[in-house]
């Protein structure tokens, strides 16, 4: 358990004693911000719910393209 208190203490100083880094990681967060929240709205529809009505039929549709030999 000292262990763990320990490490945790260690990046919290190390985070305190940032300049740079805060900016990098706030560019980082917002990036990540950008790529799984906004271009997922934009980009990535909702394929399933969109052709078929019952879960049932979602998951036929998933089975057969998982199991169909190209």
């Amino acid at each position: 358990m000292k262990t763990l208190v320990n490490i945790f203490q260690f990046y919290k100083e190390g985070f305190q004693s940032m300049t740079i880094g805060k900016k990098l990681w706030l560019i980082i967060g917002i990036k990540l911000i950008v790529m799984f929240a906004i271009l997922k709205l934009f980009f990535f529809r909702n394929f399933l719910s969109e052709h078929f009505n019952t879960s049932e039929q979602k998951s036929e549709y998933v089975i057969d393209q998982l199991t169909k030999v190209k």
